[in-house]
């Protein structure tokens, strides 16, 4: 059985520890500029924060993750999902899924500002999560789920819609990393590589107006980009005093799309550093920035979300375009050109209300510039 990183058990790299309480944590809702922090740092400090995944502890999982886990084989359950499930924080269908952490509020944080997020560890909380495809939704609605008796899939609800695959961790022998696998049939399995990420990572909004964890949108949130792992940075337009930061819908591995809605959604400790960028210093390195953008030692990654796939491609486009002709001061059509040529556009993700494209754009292409 796995070695749990409960609330407070383990290693803490940063400099404020944040845990998953229930009378603190938002299930299925954002902070709004009238949260109240649940902690406040100063520009540049490191945070670690307790993520939880909502895996096992919903209600069409039978809100019991004792239980749910126990179908798997696995007794080996974190006590702050317990304390969750069990209390009478409510989180019914009409609210989002994510058990969302924060809001660590950062000193001298101003709306036109941005805050610089930077990822420096994810440690696994658990060695296992869920794929979990459900209520008709992923990018196959109507045909998925499907009902067919799976003998590799408990299900203790067989009546929610939703089918969920338990998957474990291995570690690799050679060092190499972690893989994690799910079982297809008494004698094979699939497998794939980690890569940790956090899938759920904001600001507040300009107002105390309500916000569902599953739209993505200016504020961040639910953006579900891959590639900010360990190393990379979310660059976050501030839209309320405190910028009033929050974290969750945590994974150990997702595709591009997301399409069967989950991707191996599990928990991690996640360790951030939160700077604040000054209006003008950001403005020299992104333009005027309105929407999340990230950032890898390989690429720049623009962003762009709308209610369609082509409509999210044309924003992440003429986004990528604003950068690069405001970053070095090309001419739009020349940038448009660049991009055609070098610019990687991938779909982030089809499946949460507000679909996703960002753009890979290669740093050494313009180191002549810098």
């Amino acid at each position: 059985m796995s070695t749990l990183l409960d609330p407070g058990r383990g290693v803490i790299r940063g400099e404020h520890y944040l845990p998953c309480r229930p009378d603190e944590v938002g299930w299925g809702w954002l902070p709004t500029a009238a949260s109240t922090p649940a902690l406040t740092v100063r520009s540049g400090d490191s945070v670690t924060l307790d993520t939880l995944s909502h895996e096992g502890i919903l209600a069409d999982q039978g809100r019991d993750p004792r239980a749910f886990l126990a179908a798997h084989g696995r007794d080996d359950v974190l006590r702050d999902a317990i304390e969750l499930a069990e209390s009478d924080v409510v989180n019914t269908d009409a609210d989002g899924p994510h058990v969302v952490t924060g809001p660590v509020a950062v000193a001298g944080a101003r709306p036109g500002d941005v805050l610089r997020v930077d990822i420096r560890a994810l440690d696994r909380r658990v060695d296992y999560g869920f794929i979990s495809n459900r209520h008709g939704f992923g990018a196959l609605p109507g045909e998925y789920p499907l009902r067919a008796a799976h003998p590799w899939k408990p299900d203790l609800h067989p009546d929610s819609g939703t089918v969920s695959h338990f998957c474990w961790v291995e570690e690799d022998g050679d060092g190499g990393g972690a893989t994690g696998r799910f079982r297809i049939d008494e004698l094979r399995s699939a497998s794939f590589r980690l890569a940790p990420f956090l899938g759920l990572m904001g600001v507040a909004g300009p107002d105390d107006a309500p916000a569902h964890s599953v739209p993505p949108g200016p504020h961040g949130g639910n953006i579900d980009i891959k590639h900010l792992v360990v190393g990379s940075s979310l660059y976050l337009p501030i839209r309320s005093e405190g910028a009033l930061f929050f974290a969750g819908d945590p994974h150990f591995a997702q595709g591009n799309g997301e399409v069967a809605l989950t991707a191996l959604e599990a928990s991690l400790r996640a360790t951030l550093t939160l700077t604040v960028v000054p209006a003008q210093e950001s403005a020299g390195l992104f333009g005027a920035l309105t929407t999340p953008f990230g950032e890898t030692p390989e690429h720049w990654i623009p962003t762009g979300m709308a209610a369609s796939l082509d409509e999210a491609m044309r924003v992440a486009v003429r986004e990528a375009i604003r950068f690069l002709a405001e970053r070095f001061e090309i001419p739009r059509q020349s940038a448009l050109a660049y991009l055609s040529a070098a610019g990687d556009f991938e779909v982030s993700q089809v499946v949460d209300g507000v679909v996703g494209v960002h753009c890979l754009i290669p740093k050494r292409d313009w180191r002549t510039w810098a």
